[in-house]
């Protein structure tokens, strides 16, 4: 079982706030009337091409735990 990471502070702060930033700049592109469409690479199966914005936010997934975390939230 591998160690819990812990980490405090502005270190965790930053760290969460860049994973909901990468998120926001994914979902930004499809949103309006003018949003375009994103390329999802999916783990199993043939890449999609979606206009959706909450499709793009659940396939988000980061190499940063805590990054991923704030992109989860």
């Amino acid at each position: 079982m591998a160690a819990k990471q812990l980490v405090f502070s502005e270190d965790a702060r930053r760290r969460l706030k860049n994973g909901i930033d990468i998120l926001a700049n994914a979902v930004a592109t499809t949103l309006g009337p003018k949003g375009r469409n994103v390329s999802l690479d999916r783990k199993f199966g043939s890449p999609t091409i979606t206009h959706d914005g909450v499709t793009v936010a659940k396939e988000i997934e980061l190499e940063d735990p805590f990054e991923n975390m704030g992109a989860q939230l």
